[in-house]
């Protein structure tokens, strides 16, 4: 499955999308932020301690720098959706995989194919058309805040493929995440009010911490063990997913120009799969 566990992710992370939609309107980004992190904590440790598994590693310091830049990106994702349209935070945010194919040519001296790097551009487009961002004169810090977004996002997706080059397991990579995550959102929400969790909105926080945690879990198993750069553009089916989801959940409209871009998106995520086979293929000839 490889590089396929990404649209499993896409899926599972459009899921959170709709809790966080449904849950914003008894918590604040902080606390979302939190429980979406603590809940993941408690659900990988436990798993941990059932399975007898070794949480010690040697590269505490690629956990480290996967973690912070991780939450770093989430909570200026927040940020920025407080200041600018949706649709364009969303679009600043997704230049992630852009930024990865950058950091891999700069930092780990790699080659950028000309196929994959016209799937990007692809895909990327089709995000643009389906989100139809706008971008005002007096947005240019929450603009700022979203694009740097992308650029820690696509350190963080890094920092999981060096890892998984040093033989740190999925598992544990979530785990050091959502420690990291938790710690630091906590210190944000301590910044904001207290909402007081009851029994009608504590199913949204274990939704939202559930499919989270699974989303982390595929992301990292498809950054681990699928082709980087296949990996990246298939990020964008989230995009696709939560569009379909508004659909279906609040009958959001979309335009022909949006249905243009989920085809150009889908395409995308087609076109990187079959190059990534067929370069497997002619390795093998």
């Amino acid at each position: 499955m490889k590089a396929g566990w990404m649209i499993v992710a896409g899926l599972l992370f459009a899921c959170m999308g709709v809790f966080v939609k449904l849950g914003a309107e008894h918590f604040s980004a902080a606390e979302l932020v939190f429980y979406r992190s603590a809940i993941g904590l408690v659900v990988i440790f436990l798993i941990i301690k059932f399975r007898r598994l070794p949480i010690t590693t040697e590269n505490w310091k690629m956990h480290c720098g996967r973690g912070i830049s991780g939450f770093a990106a989430l909570m200026l994702f927040f940020y920025s959706i407080s200041l600018l349209p949706l649709a364009t935070a969303v679009t600043l945010n997704y230049t992630s995989p852009m930024f990865l194919a950058i950091l891999m040519t700069l930092i780990l001296k790699e080659r950028l194919n000309r196929v994959m790097v016209l799937v990007f551009i692809l895909g990327f487009l089709g995000v643009v058309l389906l989100l139809q961002p706008t971008f005002g004169k007096d947005q240019l810090l929450g603009g700022i805040m979203g694009l740097l977004s992308g650029v820690l996002a696509g350190f963080a997706y890094l920092n999981i493929k060096r890892l998984g080059a040093a033989g740190e397991p999925d598992w544990r990579v979530v785990f050091y995440f959502t420690l990291i995550s938790t710690i630091g959102a906590g210190l944000w929400m301590a910044a904001h009010d207290f909402h007081r969790v009851n029994l009608s909105s504590l199913w949204l926080l274990l939704g939202l911490g559930a499919s989270a945690t699974l989303a982390q879990l595929a992301l990292t198993r498809a950054y681990q063990t699928g082709k980087t750069l296949t990996v990246g553009s298939l990020a964008y089916s989230t995009v696709v997913f939560a569009s379909l989801l508004g659909v279906i959940l609040w009958q959001e409209f979309l335009s022909p120009l949006s249905w243009l871009g989920i085809a150009l998106i889908i395409a995308s995520g087609i076109l990187s799969m079959q190059f990534g086979r067929a370069s497997d293929a002619a390795k093998l000839a």
